[in-house]
């Protein structure tokens, strides 16, 4: 994966040909087995000067650690035109695939954008099914444009407080801790607790604890 810092050059193709608000997407949590996935819009002002400045450190959130990501989130929030939330859940996910379910956050995340985008930026996905909008999808776009990097940032540290708020729902399983992917302590709370309703039964390790009745009591 390129490491390159994300810049504004995709953004200003779109400035450039009339359209002001650009809205750069991003979603975390696909390889997750339990819990939401979550996508990001967020809208940069237009050509300001010293915006790539004023976000500076913002990049891919998967290079940042928590802490960081928090800061630069109160940042982004401080500089940004627009930023909507949106999210899928596990039932989603199951029910629709995870194509199907990522594009229903990001639309979802759309709708929560206080203005209304003229043109998309979104990371390797095409969204003309969900929102039929000028748009380009950008391979490894969390590196490439600072929009879809602050997109990510927003995203991730929207779902691991998601994921928190599982870990006091559903005690014993770590949410908390590995929101929701697959490490080892996972595994062992799972084979302890079973298969909660908020786990992805499509995704294989999960679908082989259901095979074998492996399921936790309803909350």
């Amino acid at each position: 994966m390129s490491k390159a810092r994300p810049r504004l050059a995709q953004e200003r193709r779109w400035w450039r040909q009339g359209y002001q608000r650009v809205a750069g997407l991003d979603e975390v949590g696909r390889g997750a087995w339990a819990g939401p996935v979550v996508a990001a819009a967020v809208i940069l002002p237009p050509d300001q000067p010293g915006l790539s400045a004023a976000l500076r450190g913002v990049t891919d959130s998967k290079q940042l650690t928590a802490r960081q990501r928090e800061r630069l989130a109160e940042v982004i929030g401080q500089v940004a035109l627009a930023i909507g939330v949106g999210g899928a859940g596990a039932g989603e996910v199951d029910r629709d695939g995870l194509i199907g379910a990522t594009r229903a956050a990001m639309q979802r995340a759309i709708g929560m954008l206080a203005l209304a985008p003229e043109a998309l930026l979104i990371d390797a996905l095409d969204l003309t099914p969900v929102a039929p909008l000028p748009q380009q999808a950008v391979i490894f776009g969390e590196s490439v444009s600072l929009s879809i990097a602050a997109a990510s940032i927003i995203a991730k540290v929207s779902r691991d407080r998601w994921m928190a708020g599982l870990d006091a729902r559903y005690p014993g399983y770590g949410f908390g801790r590995h929101k929701g992917y697959g490490t080892r302590g996972h595994s062992a709370a799972l084979a302890q607790l079973g298969v909660s309703d908020v786990h992805r039964r499509s995704y294989a390790p999960i679908a082989r604890l259901c095979s074998e009745g492996r399921l936790a009591r309803p909350k």
